[in-house]
């Protein structure tokens, strides 16, 4: 294992954004990791964890030790007539994941097509779409704590799963680093095509009984249609979460603006869409320099090439500033501030 220094972390981050760590190293196994996390010429080392780079926004270099987990592999632990049980590597890309499912027609995580990222990253973010979140088909969640190197094995409800939240992102954010997820998904898959354009989408593209091969693609469609390829427009997908207001609130507004969507989340809550609002806002499309809001999608925050990270991060408070005045709710990032 190999550590490197002064090392550029431009192509680790799907903002496309320069910063450099101090020292960088890429593990491909437990094993791996626990040898460099127990290093007595490390440990006092500050440590950062990038996995897929593609919620993050570097603001400044690295002044770390910047380890990049690449834990590869599937496992079928068991499975009977309804449901499989997979054990995936953190290190995996989770389209791969996804295709991988959508081939063998296991059902569950369809609706997560074409997200970027790792499997590893994924439950950290608790990413969901179209009325599926990762949560929904996680059984447990392997990892190994920073400070001493000892792996425990976390269950579904011991990661306190919530709306783009997990234990990982709060109670126990930066002390351990996920390197295995174990998922249960459907033989017998049921569809979800009641959330966002799927349906839509579906009857364009000719379907009438849908497979989740047929989701996937919708899925797929949607987002290519609406959302920047990172390889081609830096950017990080959604940069804001979708508000949860209270009712009243949200009946307030649908009296001043009609117009506005909304998604009950139950009796007393509502979700707005926030590139809804951004958009309402007047933002959708603004360009400043190099960064910008994306032309086809107001969530999206754009590095046109030569962005800077502080530039991107004051355009997006002055976007909570603006949505707050105009609406009186202000949007929580998604993207996770370095």
């Amino acid at each position: 294992m190999q550590i490197q220094t002064n090392f550029s972390l431009r192509h680790f981050n799907t903002f496309g954004l320069e910063s450099t760590a101090r020292y960088f190293a890429e593990v491909r196994s437990v094993d791996e990791l626990t040898e460099i996390l127990l290093d007595p010429v490390w440990q006092q080392t500050p440590k950062f964890i990038l996995s897929g780079g593609s919620n993050v926004l570097f603001t400044k270099d690295m002044d770390a030790l910047v380890i990049h987990p690449d834990i590869r592999g599937i496992e079928k632990i068991k499975e009977d007539d309804a449901n499989i049980w997979l054990r995936l590597g953190g290190g995996v890309n989770w389209h791969v994941f996804v295709m991988y499912c959508v081939e063998k027609n296991y059902g569950g995580v369809e609706n997560l097509s074409l997200i970027p990222g790792t499997v590893g990253a994924a439950p950290m973010q608790n990413i969901g779409a179209y009325g599926v979140e990762v949560k929904d088909v996680i059984v447990s969640v392997e990892a190994v704590a920073v400070n001493d190197g000892t792996l425990r094995v976390f269950s579904k409800e011991e990661c306190r799963f919530g709306y783009r939240e997990s234990i990982f992102k709060k109670e126990l954010k930066d002390q351990y680093i996920i390197t295995n997820v174990t998922f249960k998904l459907s033989k017998n898959p049921v569809l979800n095509i009641a959330y966002g354009d799927i349906q839509k989408t579906l009857q364009e593209l000719n379907v009438t009984e849908a497979t989740i091969k047929d989701v996937s693609n919708a899925v797929i469609h949607i987002r290519r249609s609406k959302l920047p390829d990172p390889a081609q427009i830096g950017n990080a997908g959604s940069f804001f979460k979708n508000p949860e207001i209270a009712e009243t609130q949200f009946s307030a507004l649908k009296n001043r603006y009609p117009e506005m969507p909304g998604y009950p989340v139950n009796d007393r809550m509502v979700k707005v869409p926030a590139g809804w609002l951004i958009e309402k806002a007047g933002w959708k499309g603004y360009r400043e320099g190099s960064i910008g809001v994306h032309e086809r999608q107001a969530l999206v925050l754009v590095n046109y090439g030569g962005g800077n990270g502080n530039d991107i991060k004051r355009l997006s408070e002055k976007i909570q500033d603006s949505v707050e005045e105009k609406f009186g709710i202000r949007l929580s990032a998604e993207v996770n501030f370095v």
